[in-house]
């Protein structure tokens, strides 16, 4: 044997019962013979095979091992396995989230054990030596989240390195040089994990698509998208199967359906809205009661369950919203034109009908297909406008209202005058939303009227202004009738027997260690909540984010606050809505852009027709896939926001910024700059006056010396040290602490 393949051997064969354990309880499952555990060990010599074969007899009797069938041997397992679910921490570390116990796992990174972000791992527990905590091992990866990651590639001679832009892909991924695609050295691209040999260091992939050059528009946008395995655009079979629906208004479907086409119907939206879902009818009944309509656009009637349509509609499940795009879930010629409610158009609609008196009292309801005409169409700042312009009207006199909309927030860019009757019913409309609002309030439900980050962007989509937008009555307005909607359509079914499967949009009570944790943090600016009961901690919570409106920490409780609730999603089972303080509530209002809304449709009229209940195995998977798809959009939308504001603070490298100190951790600083909400870090590292150390219980950092000390909720001035595009970083400089009297 010559001395490379001995050394070889002698080191395999180094403490090779703990090696060869180590084989056996990797896959635990699995039994082996001594030749496969030479081959896993790289010998072939008889020498090194007999060493193999007396510590498998050693092994045996120590009990460690069985042996299931002659020859063939098992480790013997005594120590309790788990699962869950691991998030990666800074410096390749992480910490398994599971069901098991209350804290998470730290996992140290040499127990990673090739495991990835997000991925749903088998791990056990054991005590460190010196402090005798608990962490965990990784023993066997069950699932992983994601196989597709986003990077900038590096190109060599014969191979490639994918840097992935997450900062939570801690390895770069390594491409043979036949699978980059053409990609060019430097090119942002899309890889796809294909491989994580035993011994090598990085996982193995392939190029499935360049995305472009890092810093451009177009690339960093699809990025985003890519990122979370979102798409950027339909399949032109699925365009071409839309284009070819008949979506014309026909006598013979229109006799199927209540037609309301000459009820007085309007839409009310953003400004810069396309697809118009939802419309609302109004009508005086000679009993002084008023009969409001909520018509949402019919799109069950179009998009029909097993085509392809249906399938992309399930597979995105919800349209994205990023900063300077809409992703729909339908192709345009649906979600823009056929299902959106534009004015002076028929459509096909689904509506839920309903009597309330004076008290915004529910005394009659109707739901149902419906065929509409809407008469008018707002941008809520027009219907802002009636409602400020007529505080104190009269509003069964006609003659006396205010109808004038300003040239200011006119859709048109003039002064004009609406209806007089359709002015009438946003004031009534928006007086039973408020006494609407006021109940759902005194009933425990939670107010989040958190400010909208929206950016005003020059024609080639460079942001050139930031600005927080904040809901007004008319927004507030929409707000309550569609929750009415979601709300009694749910009840319709869910109080029905025997139960029937349906889709709810459920929400727990928050977590009380996240309550406390709140608690601690806002007591730094002065405020508390009241941890008694359900009805002491919605009451507090409200009170709360009353105080903080206009306050430079505003931004930062309504963030902190919405944290310490539970995730909303849909299921089948109901558990009702705890923010909202519903005990059955649905989503019902938006099936141009929401699939589970178009589920719901389904759903209901089955059930007005009379149909026995779906199976709730297949409607809960379809929930569960809604919620993901959901949450990976939400992100979307985060990314591409912060994405922009980095693209906007780039222009503003030599300004001073008041920002307002938003967390604090053991290697900086966050800052929100209070003008903006952009949000960005001064790393300690960058602190040159001193040393300063994390002080966990402060939630702040202290100057070793001069006892400086920089705390949660201070006011400092910042500026930009760098504003980084790709990895959608944004660095500040400390300035110093801010004086506003100065």
């Amino acid at each position: 044997m010559n001395r490379k393949k001995k050394n070889k051997s002698s080191n395999n064969l180094q403490n090779l019962s703990s090696t060869i354990l180590s084989i056996l309880k990797k896959e635990k499952n699995k039994t082996f013979n001594y030749k496969q555990i030479a081959a896993i060990l790289e010998v072939n010599d008889a020498s090194s095979r007999n060493q193999i074969i007396k510590n498998l007899q050693k092994l045996l009797a120590k009990k460690e091992i069985e042996e299931v069938e002659r020859g063939k041997f098992k480790a013997v397992i005594n120590t309790e396995y788990y699962t869950g679910v691991l998030d990666m921490a800074a410096r390749g570390s992480g910490y398994i989230i599971t069901d098991e116990f209350e804290d998470d796992v730290y996992v140290a990174s040499n127990n990673i054990n090739k495991a990835l972000d997000g991925d749903t791992v088998e791990f056990y527990l054991y005590k460190r030596r010196k402090s005798g905590k608990l962490e965990g091992e990784i023993t066997e990866i069950i699932k992983r989240a994601k196989n597709e990651y986003v990077g900038v590639i590096q190109l060599q001679k014969n191979f490639a390195f994918v840097i992935a832009d997450s900062n939570k892909m801690h390895k770069d991924i390594f491409v043979p040089i036949n699978k980059t695609n053409k990609a060019e050295d430097g090119d942002k691209v899309l890889v796809s994990l294909e491989d994580w040999p035993e011994k090598a260091d990085s996982p193995h992939g392939k190029v499935i698509k360049v995305l472009g050059k890092p810093g451009e528009h177009n690339t960093e946008i699809h990025s985003i998208l890519a990122e979370y395995g979102l798409p950027a655009d339909f399949p032109e079979e699925v365009e071409a199967f839309a284009n070819k629906i008949d979506t014309s208004i026909t006598i013979e479907e229109t006799k199927k359906r209540l037609d309301l086409r000459e009820t007085l119907t309007f839409t009310i939206d953003p400004h810069d809205a396309k697809d118009f879902d939802d419309a609302l009818s109004f009508k005086i009944l000679d009993n002084g009661q008023y009969e409001i309509g909520i018509h949402i656009a019919d799109v069950s009637h179009y998009v029909q369950p097993n085509t392809i349509l249906d399938d992309e509609a399930y597979e995105r499940a919800t349209s994205i919203y990023l900063v300077d795009r809409v992703v729909p879930m339908l192709p345009e010629v649906l979600s823009n034109n056929a299902c959106s409610l534009r004015p002076h158009e028929e459509k096909y609609t689904f509506s839920a009908i309903f009597n309330l008196n004076q008290k915004a009292e529910v005394t009659k309801q109707w739901f149902g297909r419906t065929v509409t005409y809407s008469d008018a169409r707002f941008a809520y700042e027009e219907a802002q406008a009636i409602i400020e312009n007529n505080p104190n009207s009269d509003v069964l006199n006609l003659a006396g209202i205010n109808t004038t909309i300003p040239e200011s927030v006119s859709l048109t860019n003039k002064n004009y005058d609406t209806k007089p009757e359709i002015a009438q019913a946003v004031l009534i409309l928006n007086n039973l939303a408020k006494k609407m609002r006021n109940k759902r309030m005194a009933s425990g439900a939670i107010s989040f009227d958190k400010l909208e980050v929206k950016f005003n962007l020059d024609e080639d989509n460079n942001p050139i202004g930031i600005y927080a937008k904040s809901s007004k009555e008319a927004n507030k307005l929409i707000e309550e009738f569609m929750l009415l909607a979601n709300r009694k359509v749910a009840e319709f079914i869910g109080k029905q027997k025997p139960k029937k499967t349906f889709i709810y949009r459920i929400h727990d009570e928050p977590d009380e260690s996240k309550l406390a944790a709140l608690q601690n943090i806002i007591g730094r600016f002065g405020h508390k909540i009241n941890l008694q009961d359900r009805h002491t901690i919605s009451k507090s919570l409200n009170a709360l984010l009353s105080a903080v409106v206009g306050s430079k920490e505003q931004n930062l409780v309504d963030t902190l606050t919405i944290r310490t609730m539970s995730k909303a999603e849909y299921s089948t089972e109901n558990i009702g809505h705890y923010g909202l303080a519903f005990d059955y509530y649905s989503h019902f209002t938006s099936p141009i852009r929401r699939y589970p809304d178009v589920m719901t449709h389904r759903l209901l009229q089955h059930y007005l027709d009379g149909g026995k209940t779906a199976n709730q195995e297949v409607y809960e998977d379809k929930c569960q896939h809604s919620s993901n798809m959901e949450y990976l959009a939400t992100k979307a939308e985060r990314d591409s926001i912060k994405y922009m504001q980095i693209k906007f603070m780039q222009d503003h490298k030599d300004e001073n910024f008041v920002g307002v100190i938003s967390g604090v951790t053991d290697w900086g600083i966050y800052v929100e700059i209070i003008s903006n909400k952009c949000e960005g870090m001064v790393r300690l590292q960058d602190l040159k006056d001193d040393h300063y150390i994390f002080d966990e219980k402060e939630y702040a950092v202290i100057g070793r010396k001069t006892k400086n000390m920089y705390q949660l909720g201070d006011e400092i001035v910042v500026k930009v040290k760098q504003a980084d595009l790709v990895k959608k970083h944004l660095d500040f400089e400390l300035i110093g602490k801010y004086n506003a009297t100065e």
